[in-house]
């Protein structure tokens, strides 16, 4: 299921994976470590999807009229040079 609230964020009450390791921690054996960041992948996904999903929209519905937009703006700098 697709969940448009977003999680918490991790806890950061323990030390970090660098902080642990610096102390002699072994990050692997104690849970008081922080998980590393992770970057927001899905939410990067989600908007690269819903975005080429409203091209596809805006081509399918206006396409014609972009189209002929376009050609008269070239025709336009064609006739000014």
């Amino acid at each position: 299921m697709l969940a448009l609230i977003p999680a918490p964020p991790p806890r950061r009450d323990g030390p970090t994976i660098t902080e642990a390791a610096d102390r002699d921690i072994d990050p692997d054996l104690t849970a008081d470590v922080d998980p590393p960041d992770r970057g927001d992948v899905p939410g990067w996904v989600l908007i690269t999807l819903m975005t080429a999903g409203l091209v596809v929209a805006l081509w399918a519905l206006a396409g014609e009229a972009f189209t002929s937009m376009f050609q008269d703006a070239m025709n336009k700098v064609r006739g000014a040079g």
